[in-house]
């Protein structure tokens, strides 16, 4: 996952002089006063300031000009974007060097995004690019400097113990490997979904697994829950889920949610956006979300929405267009959960009678409803949770949801379009940085889950009202436990339950 932003009210900083009280003629030790003197801002605050006043002035511009040239700033540059990801399929620049471990991601990130436009690839370069796949027996070596066949070249990434490398020659990796599968179930075609060896893959996984229930990066790295996610979602879509790789992994993930409610990357660190929406993604993929406090989780989440409409990474971090899906993502997935949700607020008494009325009425929910294999909420034994592992993402998208967005998904959509967009093309982190490829993904990412969000059924397009700007703004819709587009879920989940 990225390295976070975000921000909004800032933490002191004794590391941040303050402006000193005016001297005196005595020699107390007597710290001074507040009204001693103004005190200097952090380093945090003056950032923060900036972005607000950045994107302020954005939407100011906005409420001050006519509907039809308003409807004109909220369009979603979708040309633009096509061409901007596609150049990216055919050159690289020579500053993406620093991504040379990186290749798989860089697949994902362009190809979902055109995918999540609705736009196919190419099908010659499509047709060029699973020839190649299937080519790539082995660990290739030959790289064409500068163009990005050499970083769809996954079949030939996949190491012989079954995990996908950054590049030609490296060593299989967790994250590269979710990127890589993620990529060719995108690609979709039979050849493409048939490169990837699930028996090989299922033995790198079990190696990765550690006697702490987690799963290490590859090996000899690091322990997080960016791993577990990562590896309980490739074995998912793979449709190769099993005990063993669920072993003790919910036992990890929940001692990693912190006070705030938010979930670390390991234990004892701050909450992230990213770890929370992986934790969150890797606890309903083993059915056991129940475990986890969900009502801390939504709030911690829903209070990573600043002024500026967007999300931030953890607290006192600046916004971050990234954010738009790991945290709205995050959200959306808790919407599904809303019966849990309602029956951990009736146990923890949270206001008593009113905490009960209000979400049944919010959510449309009624006492006894069921958790994704059929039992009562968090009552179901150990081996009903465990039958059918791989069958939970599939049920999971399919059952319809009574409760809507538990997030401003229409703000987040503005701070997406006007402050995130790139009108040559491509998205940004925030007013004042560059486009790139990451942020491109994830903000379109977070755009589909936003407009998507008021849907009940997964197969029936939003109202108008749940999009911002033209109708002709509406993405694809994801789903949301993989970020993958969702027909292209449905044929993978198809090709892989017949294996």
């Amino acid at each position: 996952m990225s390295e976070v932003a975000g921000g909004s009210l800032p933490r002191s900083d004794s590391s941040v002089a303050m402006e000193s009280s005016p001297p005196s003629s005595s020699t107390s030790s007597s710290p001074p006063s507040p009204s001693d003197g103004p005190r200097r801002l952090t380093v945090t605050q003056l950032e923060q300031l900036k972005v607000e006043e950045e994107v302020f002035e954005i939407y100011r511009i906005l409420r001050g000009i006519a509907p039809h040239t308003q409807s004109f700033m909220l369009e979603l540059w979708r040309d633009a974007h096509i061409e901007f990801l596609t150049r990216g399929l055919g050159l690289l620049g020579p500053s993406y060097h620093v991504l040379d471990a990186n290749r798989p991601w860089l697949c994902y990130w362009i190809i979902h995004s055109i995918a999540l436009l609705g736009e196919p690839l190419d099908s010659e370069l499509e047709d060029s690019v699973v020839e190649f796949l299937s080519r790539c027996e082995q660990i290739v070596l030959f790289v064409w400097p500068g163009c990005l066949f050499k970083i769809v070249t996954l079949n030939g990434l996949q190491d012989k113990y079954g995990g996908y490398g950054g590049g030609p020659g490296q060593m299989p990796h967790l994250a590269t490997t979710y990127a890589a599968v993620n990529t060719l179930v995108t690609l979709g075609s039979e050849m493409a979904l048939s490169s990837i060896n699930r028996a090989s893959m299922l033995k790198f996984l079990l190696r990765m697994k550690d006697s702490s229930g987690a799963f290490r990066m590859h090996d000899g790295g690091e322990i997080d829950v960016r791993a577990c996610y990562t590896a309980i979602s490739v074995a998912s879509i793979l449709n190769v889920l099993d005990v063993e790789l669920v072993k003790d992994l919910g036992n990890y993930i929940l001692s990693c949610q912190t006070y705030e409610g938010g979930i670390a990357g390991e234990p004892g660190s701050e909450a992230h956006g990213g770890y929370t929406f992986c934790g969150l993604a890797a606890m309903i993929l083993i059915n056991e979300a129940d475990r986890l406090d969900l009502p801390s989780l939504v709030d911690w989440v829903a209070s990573r929405q600043g002024v500026e409409c967007g999300f931030q990474g953890r607290v006192n971090k600046l916004v971050d267009g990234c954010y738009s899906f790991w945290q709205g993502g995050a959200l959306v997935l808790a919407q599904r959960l809303s019966p849990i949700l309602h029956k951990q607020l009736e146990s923890f008494f949270i206001g008593g009678v009113q905490a009960s009325v209000a979400c049944n009425k919010s959510c449309n929910i009624t006492t006894g409803e069921t958790d994704l294999d059929g039992n009562l909420c968090g009552a179901g034994t150990s081996h009903a949770k465990i039958e059918g592992l791989s069958d939970f993402g599939f049920s999971f998208i399919e059952k319809q949801t009574e409760c809507g967005p538990l997030f401003q998904s229409i703000a987040l959509q503005q701070y997406i379009l006007l402050c995130s967009q790139v009108l040559e093309g491509g998205f940004k982190d925030k007013p004042g940085k560059q486009r790139d490829f990451y942020h491109s993904c994830y903000c379109l990412s977070g755009l589909s889950v936003s407009q998507h969000s008021c849907s009940k059924d997964p197969s029936v397009p939003p109202p108008t009202r749940a999009v911002l700007g033209p109708y002709a703004n509406l993405l694809e819709p994801v789903h949301p436990l993989y970020n993958v587009v969702l027909n292209k879920y449905y044929k993978s989940h198809e090709f892989f339950s017949r294996l």
